[in-house]
């Protein structure tokens, strides 16, 4: 396995655990459709939360929140509507968030939780 996907799935992993012990529960990880993918799926109480993680080493170029470009949102509000498409019934309240995780390696990084950061119109 490559490095990447592995530091990304540390990242991942990390960031779930992060957020279980905030109270949110798990649905899935690497949900995908053939516009987009999205790292973890959890609820927080009655509303649907899709994660994206970024991981990012200290550098210039900036932190993992610096790397959501909006071809990337887009690609993750396409990926969460096909997910809801497969929900019976009415979907529930939905949010997106970011994790970042920044620091030398994913276990040693310091996360940043940010709530309900991409609108959907």
């Amino acid at each position: 396995m490559d490095e990447p996907t592995t530091t990304g799935q540390q990242g991942e992993q990390l960031a779930r655990s992060y957020l279980l012990r905030q109270g949110l529960r798990f649905i899935t990880s690497n949900y995908r459709s053939r516009r987009g993918e999205i790292d973890l799926i959890m609820r927080d109480g009655n509303a649907l939360v899709f994660i994206e993680v970024r991981y990012r080493r200290p550098s210039s170029f900036g932190g993992g929140l610096d790397s959501i470009s909006l071809r990337k949102q887009r690609r993750l509000i396409a990926a969460a509507l096909h997910y809801l498409q497969s929900l019976p019934g009415n979907p529930p309240a939905c949010r997106f968030d970011i994790i970042a995780i920044d620091g030398e390696r994913p276990e040693d990084g310091r996360i940043t939780w940010l709530q309900n950061v991409i609108e959907h119109h």
